[in-house]
């Protein structure tokens, strides 16, 4: 017998071929993957991002302060969503995330300018993602001193040199030291069970399929229902044992602040465990094997770290990808849980990143009951 043979090395290869012929979705997994990255890493992500949602509370309504209003439009940082009539109405979209900046325009302002005075502007940011409204914030400070030439004719052309600068005072709140590990530990409770309870359970079909006991339990009276929960449950536990582990270092280790209340935080825990564990089990259902159940959660992680706003600022990425974003539930959770530990919101400011992760968990769900087979085909 020789020891190489051309021969047996073709028929190897042969039979690697007609293997990945077979098995289609792996393939094209291996495919598409790559595709993804190309197309987030090089269209979704930007690390200086532009438009981001602000309210303006202004009781000056002069053409002064609209003239600022699109100057500070101009920058590209700013993009004004809402216009609040109290400073309580827009404090209330900063903490339910809707907006990163707060505008407040006094009612002297136009009236402190024409006197030569600097009129002052309070510019309040959401600080929990320091990255997203660094950049916004140094560009107050660069916008022209000349924005308001073309309105300082004739009789005010005497305010032109040297025109009265904006006093900018600037309230970074949240984490006003822009300390990382308040922005990133967090997070981490969301990714961390997204990753892990995702691949443990988008196994859980095929495993028995593979090893053969699934004839056992499709010859049970059990209902496909009854077969998801009792596969969800245990994994439940396991969740918040990953919770209450995250928090204690994250407290005592980081010493990030809770602000808010931790047991309505564990509230929240569950219908996002939930979910995660309910995307595992269509992916199990679906796969024929566990390889092709470790591609698919793969395929559903690497969108959720990318797009949900965990390692680059959300209102940085195009519509698009946004639109993409607002569909995972990570994204949600994460404005849950920096909304309750650094904000202190409460249940009424957090509704509305909560019930998108019901709607999520129930369709996911529904999908594995109706992809589990009671036969083996």
């Amino acid at each position: 017998m020789t020891l190489f043979s051309w021969q047996r090395m073709w028929a190897i290869l042969r039979k690697e071929f007609f293997q990945m012929k077979r098995d289609p979705v792996s393939v094209g997994m291996m495919l598409i993957i790559p595709i993804i990255q190309l197309i987030l890493f090089g269209l979704a992500i930007n690390t200086n991002p532009k438009h981001l949602p602000a309210a303006l509370v202004s009781t000056d309504n002069s053409v002064f302060t609209r003239t600022f209003v699109r100057a500070l439009e101009n920058t590209d940082y700013f993009r004004i969503e809402f216009q609040s009539k109290t400073i309580q109405e827009a404090n209330q979209l900063l903490a339910e995330g809707k907006v990163l900046f707060v505008i407040t325009i006094p009612s002297d302002f136009t009236s402190r300018f024409l006197r030569g005075y600097d009129p002052q502007i309070l510019v309040e940011a959401d600080a929990t993602d320091s990255v997203a409204v660094a950049s916004a914030l140094n560009t107050l400070p660069q916008l022209s001193a000349h924005v308001f030439d073309r309105l300082l004719v004739g009789s005010l052309s005497d305010l032109k040199e040297p025109a009265p600068k904006i006093d900018y005072v600037v309230h970074s709140k949240y984490n006003p030291e822009a300390i990382t590990q308040y922005n990133i530990v967090p997070a981490l409770m969301g990714v961390v069970l997204t990753m892990t309870l995702v691949m443990v359970t988008c196994m859980a079909i095929t495993r028995e399929r593979e090893r053969g006991t699934i004839e056992s339990l499709l010859a049970t009276p059990v209902r496909p229902l009854e077969v998801m929960i009792g596969k969800i449950l245990p994994y439940i536990m396991v969740g918040y044992v990953q919770v209450f582990l995250i928090l204690f270092c994250a407290y005592f280790l980081f010493h990030v602040p809770m602000e808010g209340n931790v047991f309505l935080l564990l509230v929240c825990v569950l219908p996002f465990i939930a979910a995660n564990l309910s995307v595992g089990l269509t992916f199990s259902s679906i796969a024929k094997n566990q390889l092709q159940a470790m591609q698919m959660a793969f395929f559903f992680f690497l969108p959720s770290i990318l797009l949900s706003g965990f390692m680059f600022p959300f209102y940085g990425m195009p519509k698009w990808a946004q639109w993409l974003g607002h569909v995972l539930p990570l994204t949600y959770f994460l404005r849950i849980v920096r909304g309750i530990v650094l904000k202190g919101n409460t249940f009424a400011l957090i509704w509305p990143n909560l019930w998108p992760i019901f709607i999520f968990m129930l369709f996911a769900l529904l999908i594995a009951v109706k992809r589990y087979r009671r036969t083996l085909d």
